[in-house]
Order: C-alpha cells, then structure tokens, then sequence
C-alpha cells in the first residue's frame, strides 16, 4: 500500500499531538515524585548559584545580616550597626543603597560563560522579602521601585540565556519578617493568609513572566507542605506551566520534604553524601565557605582556592550529582575579582577535562585509593579516570624480556622484589624504588643485557625518571587504549596480574587545578 503525504503530515500531527497530552501529574507526592527529572539537567553537571540581595549593601557577616541582627540580637551585628549606622537605622535603609550601578549582564554572563557552567540559578527573592523583579506582591520592596530600579531577574535571564545557558531562580517561600507571614505562623500554620496572598500569587507570577528552567525552593523549614500547597503548586507546573516539559525543581517544598519529595535533592546545605545516591542530587557549595552573600570582611584562607574546587566536583559528578557553586555579587553588581579569577581556572580546566564531567554517568566504581585517589566517570564504553595529584612514581620499561608468571625482578643491592607488569604486547613495566646514588651514573639512557642461566640482568646506565600511575580497578584488554586528556598520543600501558593497569605518564602539564583525566577506551 503506498502512503500519500497527506497521509504522513496526518500521523506526524497525531504524534505531536499525543505527546504533547504527556502524563498529568496528581497533587500528592506519589505522583508528583514520579515526574523524571528533564534529562538536560543530569547532562550539564555544573552551575553557577548567585546570591545577590539587599544583604550585598551592608556586606557583613553572612547574607543572613537582617535576621542576625534583629532576630537573633548577634552581638556581633549588633555592634557592627553601633559603630557604623546611626541610631534608628533600619535594615530597609539599606535598599536605597543596592545601587547595582556597575551590573552589566552581559559582563556577568560572559564570567559564568567562561567558567564552563551550564546553567545559573539567581536568587528572585531571600528571606529579606526583597524581590530581584517588579513584583506586584511586594510594593517598594523589589528592585525596580527602589534600590536599583531595574528588573535583574529580566536582565541577567536575558544574557544568560543569549549563551544558550539554562536559567533558574531561587526563591524563598517565607520571609523573615513579612506580618502576614508571623501571624499564620502565630496561629500555628492554622490559618494561611501569606501563602494564599502573597507567596503563591508571587511564584505563579514568577514562572508565568520569566518561564525559569529550574526553581530552587528554600526557607521551607518552618511549616509542613500542606500550608505551602507545594503539591498544588507542583501539580500546576508539570501539568500546564509555560515551562511544564523543561523545569526542574528541588526538594525544599515544606517540613520533612527535603531528600525525600520534589525533583532532585539538595537535602542540607553543601550536601556530601559518603556513598553513590539511588536519587538524582545537587550539592550547593560556596567559594566563601562563611557566607553566600557577598562579604566585605572575608578573608582569602576563608575562600576555596581552584584546587579545592575542582576536587570538590569531581567528587560530586563521580556520585552522580551536580554541583552548583555560588558567587556573591557586590551591591554595585560586580562579581570581585577573586571570584572571576576562581570561575575563569575551573572553565579553563573544564576546556580540557570537560568531557570526563559534561552528560557523563557514575561508573560501577566511583573511587579507588591507589598510588593516589582517583574518581571514575563513565560515558558509553568510554571510563574516565580522574586524579587530583601528580603520582611522580618511576617506572621502567623493558621491551625484550618475555614475562611469566614465574619472573621475579629485583635491583641488585635491594633485596626485596619490585613490583612488574607485562606489556600487552612483549616486555614489562617495573616500579622502581628511589635509586641509590652512584657515581657510575652515565648520561645515556641504554640498558644492556647479559644472562647467566635462567638470569637475566638489565643495566641501565641513567636514572629513568619515567612517572607512571597505577589504577586496580579498569578491566583492560588487548583493545584498551588510554590517553591524557589534552594530549592526544595513546599512552603506553600494562595490565596488571588480577585487573587494573600501569600506565606510563608523559610529563604532566602543568595547571593550577592540580587535576588531570586519562581517558580509557575499552575496559570494563
């Protein structure tokens, strides 16, 4: 029979159209946890968090400064206020000073761009109340009637998404010192005027006006889901949001809900779990290990430095979470430099080590401790092995002796016997302690062979310094090809008695992340 065109356009039409119904999602968190997570959020691993707020005026201490202040009566803020503010000050004082008048998105963009982030996630609203955006729920307390007067939550979504970045806001359900909010809570979340007048009128605006990829849930703590309608609210938004086929949430929907309901899980700030989870997660972690907001007062040893980072990243992805590292803007709208200088080193370690953390899958082994420890990732029949130290264990290479499993090798003057492995093809790799001195010592590399019976003796008349690394893990074979990312000539490799496999190490370039990736095709 044959099919007309007609006929085509009229299947594709049913198709689409069947796809788009997709499944409706019940407001009760069976069904909602059953949502998958939108796949291009696995993918893209790594993401920029940015607290940014009227917290960024007053600098000090942590972008918690209003509830230690007032709340908690921390003698500390307390003091900060005496010697620096004028009796009568108030915290909404300091909005009229968030000037943002250095903010260029498109400067800020291009940082995060080159930090090889894939997706950026801003705070529309802490638990100061203050909103990023117009809100109509939150009359001169929002960026565009006071303080800077502008929309950032529009401005810096544009130029995030001009580099075809994903784009996420964090949003705060309470609000510290909102009174319709303190009286629900007076009540005993009995009575649910602030969710009803301004929480949810406020997220539904949120996501209808600025279509979010990601929504990062806080400040959930204090009551259960229920007087959130978080499952309403959810239901909504995988059902019949503008953005219902792309947008990932987290688990910060009420009470208890953290690690167990919602999208992925952030569970607790800076989350590390010891074991690969059985739940897509995030791990949330800032450069200024004290604050999230920007902090006059830090200090460098108070910073993470590129090394810390990237290990911190790794160690995430191999567990298959994202990780999601925060900067602090100024109140001017600057990211310091210190920042920028922390966001341009991971990018540029990601340029050449990016594809052992971009859409990859934890391996069946996240981790080994061998000669250094090493962290696994996986994509197809491709293993990543990803070390954050440099070995510097010499080795030896001999390519005439034919190997049994009968040979011992030891270096005359040391008793005790090195540890080998036979090439794939013929000859062996030997680790070699650190070499005696000798006054012997030629500057040529050759090694000569003499035999008495079933001996064979190699002398070599030059210490080889040759690094190799040993990984106990990989199951290699005869079709197993390793490479250093960034260095496209195979590496020569030997597969260890059991499983594993000794490579040998070109000179490891340099770079200040202190990490390097060997790529190893074919190995189980």
């Amino acid at each position: 029979m044959q099919v007309t065109r007609g006929q085509i356009s009229l299947f594709l039409c049913l198709l689409s159209c069947a796809s788009s119904l997709g499944t409706r999602y019940t407001p009760d968190w069976a069904s909602l946890d059953a949502r998958p997570i939108p796949e291009w959020y696995d993918e893209v691993k790594f993401g920029i968090f940015v607290h940014w707020g009227v917290f960024s005026v007053p600098a000090f201490g942590s972008e918690w400064f209003w509830w230690y202040w007032k709340g908690a009566q921390n003698p500390n803020y307390i003091q900060f206020m005496t010697k620096n503010y004028p009796p009568g000050f108030s915290y909404t004082d300091f909005a009229p000073e968030f000037h943002a008048q250095f903010f260029d998105p498109d400067e800020m963009a291009d940082i995060f761009e080159a930090s090889g982030a894939k997706y950026v996630v801003l705070t529309n609203k802490h638990h100061e109340g203050f909103t990023n955006w117009g809100s109509p729920y939150s009359w001169n307390w929002n960026s565009v009637d006071n303080g800077p007067h502008r929309d950032l939550v529009a401005d810096l979504g544009a130029a995030i998404r001009k580099r075809s970045l994903h784009y996420g806001l964090y949003n705060s359900l309470y609000e510290w010192f909102n009174p319709i909010y303190l009286s629900d809570k007076q009540s005993g979340f009995k009575t649910r005027d602030y969710v009803e007048k301004k929480a949810m009128p406020e997220l539904y605006e949120l996501v209808n006006r600025y279509k979010p990829d990601l929504i990062w849930s806080d400040g959930d703590w204090e009551a259960p889901d229920t007087y959130w309608n978080s499952t309403g609210f959810l239901a909504w938004l995988y059902n019949d949001s503008p953005v219902k086929d792309v947008v990932v949430t987290n688990d910060r929907w009420g009470l208890g809900c953290y690690c167990k309901h919602g999208g992925y899980y952030n569970c607790a700030d800076k989350f590390t779990p010891g074991k690969l989870p059985d739940h897509k997660w995030e791990k949330c972690q800032s450069v200024d290990t004290i604050s999230w907001g920007y902090r006059r007062n830090m200090k460098l040893s108070e910073l993470m430095d590129l090394p810390s980072i990237i290990k911190d990243m790794v160690y995430v992805v191999a567990l298959g979470g994202n990780y999601l590292l925060n900067v602090g803007p100024t109140s001017d709208g600057m990211i310091a430099p210190v920042f920028e200088e922390r966001l341009r080193g991971i990018g540029a370690w990601l340029k050449v080590n990016g594809e052992a953390i971009y859409a990859t899958k934890p391996w069946r082994v996240q981790a080994e401790n061998a000669t250094v420890p090493v962290w696994y990732t996986s994509k197809s029949s491709t293993v990543y092995a990803i070390f954050t130290s440099n070995p510097m264990q010499n080795s030896f290479t001999l390519s005439a002796p034919k190997t049994s499993n009968s040979t011992v090798v030891t270096l005359l003057g040391s008793p005790e016997p090195l540890k080998w492995a036979p090439l794939h093809s013929s000859g062996l790799i030997v680790l070699l302690p650190d070499l005696p001195f000798t006054p012997a010592e030629n500057a040529t590399v050759p090694v000569w062979y003499t035999s008495k019976s079933s001996t064979v003796y190699a002398i070599f008349t030059s210490n080889p310094m040759q690094n190799s690394f040993k990984l106990l893990t990989p199951k290699t074979s005869y079709n197993t090809v390793v490479t250093l990312l960034g260095n496209p000539e195979p590496l020569k490799w030997a597969p260890l008695q059991t499983s594993g496999l000794i490579v040998l190490l070109p000179d490891l370039p340099f770079t200040p992340a202190d990490a390097w990736t060997l790529k190893l095709d074919e190995v189980a």
